[in-house]
């Protein structure tokens, strides 16, 4: 897991947050005692699944990009 939180830029600990609350990416258990694995491909993966989910990455996300809608008022009369 270490290696997998260097690669990503993460700590150790925000790894394992993520990966009890079901976050973060793909991860397996591996031996008699249940060492936690990553793929690096699952790695590679997941960090560009967070880039196109990023409105900051991916153009078609951003609000500023969004066509622009006309607003109708409704005047009422008192």
């Amino acid at each position: 897991m270490r290696d997998a939180a260097e690669y990503l830029g993460l700590s150790p600990h925000t790894l394992y947050v993520w990966r009890h609350r079901r976050q973060g990416p793909p991860n397996f258990r591996m031996g008699p005692r249940g060492r936690v694995m990553y793929r690096r491909e699952a790695l590679d993966a997941w960090i560009r699944e967070q880039e196109q989910a990023d409105s900051r990455s991916n153009p078609a996300l951003n609000p500023l990009n969004a066509p622009r809608q006309e607003r109708s008022y409704h005047l009422t009369g008192t």
